[in-house]
């Protein structure tokens, strides 16, 4: 199976990547129950390798669709399955996410292709990016998911040791590992039970 893993930020202190780096330890790490990690492909992007203009209809019908949504949307597409880990700019998604997305609806509104997909989040507060997740969790069936899991990390600073790279809290890295075992079903062609 191949899995693109990536943060929906362009900070390059990103908190949600630092998540997704621990994610990715755990699936190759075989700490997963039902995923195997000989059978999973990881891929990962960068936001920052996909900057564009602000979208707009004017600079679309000018100069059509920019060569990175292009390749954003076609990352999306070759993967068998997506985790992404949303951080959260005023509830909602960061401006750098929000401009690849809408240059790559341009192309098809089906922005996910269909693919079974984890939404994690976290921030510093309380609320874990729940606003955001739960915008992203409500429109994916819209853009072409299916869900097969979300999770919220709150106080990402109480929550994760960053010297180990790790979740701290043993109540939250359940959740975190369940949710992850929802891509057993992926792997063997079956079908998982959405989780929250």
């Amino acid at each position: 199976m191949k899995l693109l893993a990536f943060a929906a930020s362009n900070s390059s202190q990103s908190i949600n990547r630092q998540l997704v780096d621990y994610v990715i330890g755990l699936l190759q790490g075989g700490e997963i129950d039902g995923v195997d990690p000989d059978a999973l492909k990881i891929s990962t992007l960068d936001l920052n390798d996909f900057e564009m203009p602000i979208y707009s209809i004017d600079r679309q019908e000018v100069g059509g669709i920019p060569q990175p949504a292009h390749d954003f949307y076609n990352a999306l597409g070759a993967a068998d399955a997506l985790l992404i880990s949303f951080a959260e700019h005023n509830g909602s998604y960061t401006v750098a996410y929000k401009n690849v997305f809408d240059w790559a609806s341009r192309i098809d509104m089906r922005v996910y292709h269909d693919k079974p997909i984890v939404m994690l989040s976290t921030s510093p507060g309380g609320g874990g990016g729940g606003f955001v997740l739960r915008t992203a969790s409500h429109l994916a069936g819209y853009f072409g998911n299916e869900i097969l899991a979300t999770l919220s990390i709150p106080r990402f600073g109480e929550n994760f040791d960053t010297e180990a790279g790790a979740v701290s809290d043993p109540d939250l890295d359940a959740q975190l590992r369940e949710a992850l075992a929802t891509l057993s079903g992926v792997l063997s062609g079956g079908s998982e039970e959405p989780a929250s």
